[in-house]
């Protein structure tokens, strides 16, 4: 059996501000640290339909961001409802944010100023806004947060170390992710075990002849065990794996996605706990080889790490 990923995750489950507070490394001042960016310029904005004023959107990945509404005055009847939507790339569609929506301003709470922690874990964010019954002047600003420091670069590549460290000793994928795991032959028993959990859903399972042609098993033949904490693939009753000669390696390729979510506020916090643990130990003893470095984490950061696989068997 071999497994590789496919799609690695696009965000890590402790980002590089989460570490520099953990670290208290930062050393920028306020001013160094903070950009800011106009998504909906202000101004007397007219009528618009539901939704349909649309903010630049505005890359935040790597950064703490607080969007504001600023709020001037509202026209008589008139009110602006305005909501967060995020996205992974620039081609991907827009989605809601959760708990992402704007009190509505109207004539009552007007000339005012309204904040939202952006927590959503994608790269683009933008405001869309309805304004009824009259023109109102308002504009959304993002500010984006991220201590600066000389080894900010170094910090990043703690993270990825430690989670890539972790996830291998505890067979886990922090952060959803794509992976191709492959067999040489059909198992004796009825099942394939999975090499990562926790398991999201099966893409698919394809197979490859002595000829290399290839066939997808339907997914009427088998079915997926994404409650265990072993994750499995099982045949349903009375299936049997294809008879097919298969190719002498890789004659089979189970393509899957795995991880507790899309974003950083997905993954327990104990697990996000012991990263930091491992982390700070990593930055502090940076000079030594990774290998012994990793070897000896303090058992707080194992034991955090290890927590949600104690009561299992």
């Amino acid at each position: 059996m071999s497994l590789k990923v496919k799609t690695p995750p696009t965000i890590e489950p402790i980002s590089l501000a989460d570490a520099l507070l953990h670290l208290r490394a930062d050393s920028a001042t306020l001013a160094d640290s903070i950009s800011a960016s106009q998504s909906i310029v202000p101004g007397a904005h007219i009528i618009a339909a539901t939704f349909g004023l649309e903010g630049v959107a505005v890359d935040v990945l790597g950064y703490d961001a607080l969007i504001i509404l600023n709020a001037g005055a509202c026209g008589a009847g008139g009110s602006v409802a305005c909501k967060l939507q995020h996205r992974d790339s620039l081609t991907a569609s827009w989605v809601d944010v959760t708990s992402g929506t704007f009190t509505t301003v109207t004539e009552a709470n007007d000339n005012a100023t309204a904040e939202l922690a952006y927590t959503g874990g994608k790269r683009y964010i933008r405001p869309v806004c309805t304004v009824a019954g009259a023109t109102c002047d308002f504009s959304v600003d993002v500010l984006k947060y991220a201590g600066s420091v000389a080894d900010s670069a170094l910090i990043s590549s703690k993270i990825k170390a430690a989670r890539l460290h972790y996830e291998s000793i505890y067979g886990e994928s922090y952060i959803t992710q794509t992976f191709e795991q492959t067999l040489d032959a059909w198992p004796d028993e009825d099942i394939i075990k999975l090499a990562v959990r926790p398991l999201q859903s099966v893409t698919s399972i394809k197979y490859y002849d002595f000829d290399d042609v290839e066939y997808t098993l339907a997914i009427t033949e088998y079915q997926v065990d994404t409650y265990s904490h072993k994750p499995r693939i099982s045949l349903r009753y009375g299936k049997q794996w294809p008879s097919e000669v298969l190719r002498p390696i890789n004659g089979i390729i189970v393509e899957y996605i795995a991880g507790y979510g899309d974003t950083s506020a997905s993954v327990p916090d104990d697990i996000r706990s012991g990263l930091l643990l491992a982390i700070g130990h990593l930055y502090k003893n940076r000079e030594d080889s990774t290998e012994k470095v990793l070897s000896s984490i303090p058992l707080g950061a194992s034991a955090l790490l290890g927590a949600n696989r104690l009561f299992h068997f």
